[in-house]
């Protein structure tokens, strides 16, 4: 490193300033926030999704699971720098309209929303499909638990932001404590030997049914971007960063973290999984937790676990609500939302931006009354869309970020994304080849990636019908 590189490092630095982070408590303890991250890497992607993937791909999950963990912790590593130059509610969108201009901060914010308002629909969904589980509630409409759920988690969001926090502290703790329950008796399984529907635990289940990859590599690509889906939260950690005090303390541990988090919980599942039962005994329609204890002799398991799964989709609910509800303020601020997405309540909560994400949730309930069998998975190709453009904008910034950093314009803080510019330009790539086996994986996913030019169509149009209400706020706070 040249003398004159470590002397532009020196440098003072000017930083960019956003209307967007003003009113907001700080309430949010180090508790909260490091087991928001868990909670942002423990989903309904997990929980639901991995039964009908096993099915799919058999133990090659896990390789699946592994890689799509790493460029996910490279994302949020890139955020995190992100955060500790300058703590913002608004995050990546308060970050691509400093690096990129309104334009970019506009892009971002909606995706975003597109993101969410698409997870929210999959999680209301998976939280009917986990409840018919019991016969109670079998003959309840799928629509009408969506709504119920839909209603008590905007509930929460709307009191407070300490309420949040709590209550997803709380959701975190019963999805990791139900995890390390579920791989303690899995590895008691596994020791033993116990017959579990028959089958006799261990590898040989996997090199007996076909090996890692028992119907080759491509079912193995071809669910890589229902995998992408299952990371999606990951990035919620850096919101919180605007209401948390001393983020520069709390956000690197948390992040830190969310790498062995993969590992145990992701991959580690799905190896037990794949030594508990052949791979071929799963199916999309049910959690392969449940369907592992509903098998092993004891009639409640599968009732306990179910219930831990739908805690998991309510807390992915309630994380799309909170992010969705400061990333809409921090555009209206600047014009480029609708003005009442801006307004806070007395609380400091951001409720214009929560209820039009839950008005986009209520769609969602319409969906479950059409097509309840294909509700989940038509969002789910959805909002993998919107988790690419907002992992992609987030390294887009962070490439931009380190340019500047280059130039001696900004400083980079000691919490670094190693291997830049590199690591961005892979991450990149990667994304875009999620986008490619989208569109070979037909069906739905290709479906989704024809969309594109219509997404792109309404966000430039969007942009036109806004452009003037974004100038004239400019000009107010230039003013």
């Amino acid at each position: 490193m040249s003398e004159q590189f470590l002397k532009d490092e020196k440098r003072p630095t000017t930083r960019h300033v956003d209307a967007g982070d003003t009113g907001y408590s700080k309430s949010l303890k180090p508790r909260h926030v490091n087991m928001i991250a868990i909670g942002g890497a423990i989903g309904t992607g997990l929980f639901l999704g991995a039964g009908g993937r096993l099915a799919d791909a058999g133990p090659s999950l896990f390789v699946a699971y592994a890689v799509c963990g790493v460029f996910a912790f490279l994302v949020v590593r890139a955020l995190g720098e992100l955060v500790l130059y300058r703590p913002s509610s608004g995050a990546f969108v308060s970050y691509a309209r400093e690096f990129l201009g309104e334009k970019g901060a506009y892009t971002a914010g909606w995706m975003y929303f597109l993101n969410w308002a698409t997870t929210g629909i999959a999680d209301i969904t998976a939280v009917a499909t986990y409840t018919h589980y019991w016969h109670l509630f079998s003959s309840v409409p799928q629509w009408v638990i969506a709504l119920i759920a839909l209603a008590v988690v905007l509930t929460v969001n709307l009191i407070s932001v300490r309420i949040f926090g709590e209550l997803e502290f709380w959701f975190a703790i019963v999805k990791v404590g139900a995890l390390l329950v579920f791989m303690g008796i899995a590895i008691f399984l596994l020791v033993t030997g116990h017959p579990v529907d028959g089958a006799v635990p261990g590898p040989s289940l996997i090199t007996d049914n076909g090996g890692i990859f028992p119907n080759g590599l491509m079912p193995m690509l071809l669910i890589i971007q229902g995998v992408v889906f299952a990371y999606a939260s990951v990035e919620l950690v850096g919101v919180t960063a605007g209401e948390t005090e001393n983020p520069e303390k709390i956000m690197p541990k948390a992040i830190n973290s969310i790498m062995w988090r993969v590992g145990l919980f992701y991959v580690g599942s799905v190896l037990l999984l794949s030594m508990l039962l052949p791979w071929n005994r799963y199916s999309s329609g049910q959690s392969p937790f449940v369907t592992v204890l509903s098998h092993i002799g004891v009639p409640a398991a599968g009732g306990v676990m179910n219930l831990v799964v739908l805690t998991a989709a309510m807390s992915s609910l309630n994380s799309g609500l909170y992010s969705t509800g400061r990333i809409l303020r921090s555009m209206a601020v600047s014009g480029s939302a609708p003005r009442f997405t801006a307004r806070m309540s007395r609380t400091q909560v951001p409720y214009g931006g929560i209820l039009l994400t839950s008005g986009m949730c209520v769609l969602g309930v319409g969906l479950n009354f059409v097509v309840p069998a294909d509700a989940f998975e038509i969002v789910l190709n959805f909002a993998a869309i919107g988790i690419l453009a907002t992992w992609g904008m987030i390294m887009v910034c962070h490439y931009l970020f380190w340019r500047k950093t280059r130039q001696g314009e900004l400083t980079r803080p000691g919490y670094r994304l190693p291997g830049s510019p590199w690591t961005e330009l892979v991450t990149l790539a990667f994304l875009v080849s999620v986008l490619v086996l989208m569109y070979a994986d037909g069906g739905a996913g290709r479906t989704t990636v024809l969309c594109l030019p219509l997404i792109v169509g309404a966000l430039v149009a969007g942009w036109y019908a806004i452009r003037g209400r974004i100038a004239r706020a400019a000009a107010d706070t230039d003013g």
